[in-house]
């Protein structure tokens, strides 16, 4: 049972995770108090007849400073940056207890947690996690940035369910006694530099996942990637690798074509690679962090293979959407980085237009020009970073781009350039912010009108 009751807590931010919080400390009788940027006029009347529910206070579209002094707390949704809020800042000076919807849910939790972060893969590897579990008896709840908020369901957990957690780094950035049984780090890359401004400092909210871990807790880490790779000196948890070029003494990697778990018992062979459903090196590296994640938590290698075999990936990551004459539309909407958008050029095995560009979060996009395989033959660029887009192509000689005036103008452009044979690929390397409330509405946005075609 939480300790909140006649606390007086503030929830800062009132989409998902705002509303699941609120209710979660009525529900543990404490006096809510909500505010979000947005004013009363911009939300839904089911979202202002919950919040009427659920709140005692509101602040919508008005600052709460002036009761800052009263709050026994604040509860921070992952959109809300706490180093850049003036109100917020006055809370961490009076030395208020500022904390993560993530670590809220983990106080409510009963059930060990599996959490996994890095820059990408995060919800590809949490669904193949959460099927893994599943496929194994055990009840299990797939929660966080994947989609459902941990503090919505995590009062439901028992001791003998599991909780796999997409853990982002906006949502690890004011945990406090969060501790996964689990963690898992799969990469790290330059992301959300607008947020972070540095990469030390969005580094070191990605290694908050392992932050309260001790010796028997495991680490999952990337030994591809020096960042990663370095983390290993950092956690207290036993550290688990994972790997497509390097075999070790514990972890998961590949040998001869096949996905191997070794540890102190002996080696053991998963399935081939080639078996993996699910395409792309990146997706390999996915499989191979999944399957040390399982095996540290005793699912069976049975269990495993079958899963890897049939999982068909996520909505939204290199999704099929339709062929019309003869050109096949891919929604890669969550490619909303450089990196995730070079995982999935990588994955493209025909002509290719990749349409390109949103919100601007502080990204270098040259490092995606030079990456771009002969199968690239046109850009359509659009959004806030058309112009950042223009640029990069021009430093690294890419001369086929083109711009869009909207979204679906660089949609039908795309099918103007393309031809049978071809693919159109939505994968934006940037956040969907410039243009939609999220890349899913993005990825939804581009599927009805490719159904349109």
């Amino acid at each position: 049972m939480l300790k909140y009751s006649g606390k007086r807590i503030l929830v800062v931010g009132m989409a998902k995770s705002g509303i699941a919080c609120a209710q979660l400390l009525k529900d543990n009788g404490a006096v809510v108090i909500i505010a979000d940027s947005k004013k009363r006029g911009d939300f839904k009347d089911d979202e202002l007849s919950l919040f009427d529910k659920v709140a005692d206070e509101q602040y919508l579209g008005e600052d709460p400073s002036d009761i800052i002094e009263t709050v026994d707390g604040l509860v921070l949704s992952p959109g809300v940056p706490p180093k850049k809020v003036p109100f917020i800042r006055k809370a961490a000076a009076l030395n208020k207890e500022i904390i993560a919807e993530i670590e809220l849910g983990y106080r409510a939790c009963s059930a060990p947690v599996a959490a996994i972060t890095g820059t990408n893969g995060k919800t590809t590897c949490t669904a193949l996690a959460g099927e893994i579990f599943k496929n194994s008896g055990r009840k299990t709840f797939v929660l966080g940035n994947i989609g459902t908020p941990f503090a919505e369901l995590a009062p439901e957990t028992k001791p003998e369910d599991f909780v796999v957690l997409e853990a982002a780094a906006l949502q690890l950035e004011t945990i406090i006694d969060f501790k996964p049984k689990v963690s898992a780090v799969l990469n790290i890359t330059e992301d959300h530099l607008d947020r972070f401004e540095t990469m030390d400092y969005y580094i070191a909210c990605k290694e908050k996942v392992f932050e309260n871990q001790e010796a028997d807790d495991y680490c999952v880490l990337n030994l591809d990637n020096a960042i990663t790779e370095a983390m290993a000196e950092k956690t207290r948890a036993r550290v688990v690798w994972f790997s497509r070029k390097q075999e070790q003494d514990f972890g998961a990697f590949v040998r001869d074509g096949n996905i191997i778990f070794k540890d102190e018992s002996g080696i053991k062979t998963i399935c081939k690679t080639d078996d993996v459903y699910i395409p792309g090196e990146h997706n390999l590296e996915n499989a191979l962090a999944c399957t040390a994640i399982a095996m540290v938590s005793g699912v069976s290698p049975e269990v495993i293979k079958e899963t890897l075999m049939t999982f068909k990936g996520v909505e939204h990551r290199i999704e099929f959407v339709r062929e019309v004459n003869g050109i096949r539309y891919i929604n890669d909407s969550k490619g909303t980085n450089p990196d995730a958008t070079i995982n999935a050029i990588k994955a493209m095995n025909r002509p290719t237009v990749l349409i390109l560009g949103g919100y601007d979060k502080k990204s270098d996009f040259d490092e995606l020009f030079r990456a771009f395989n002969p199968y690239i033959k046109t850009v359509i660029a659009l959004g806030q970073t058309k112009p950042n887009l223009l640029k990069s192509a021009e430093t690294t000689g890419f001369e086929s781009i083109f711009t869009a005036d909207s979204f679906e103008d660089a949609v039908i452009k795309a099918g103007e350039h393309a031809e049978s044979g071809y693919n159109v690929l939505l994968s934006p390397a940037c956040a969907s912010y410039d243009m939609f409330r999220n890349f899913e509405i993005r990825g939804e946005t581009f599927k009805t009108i490719v159904s349109r075609l």
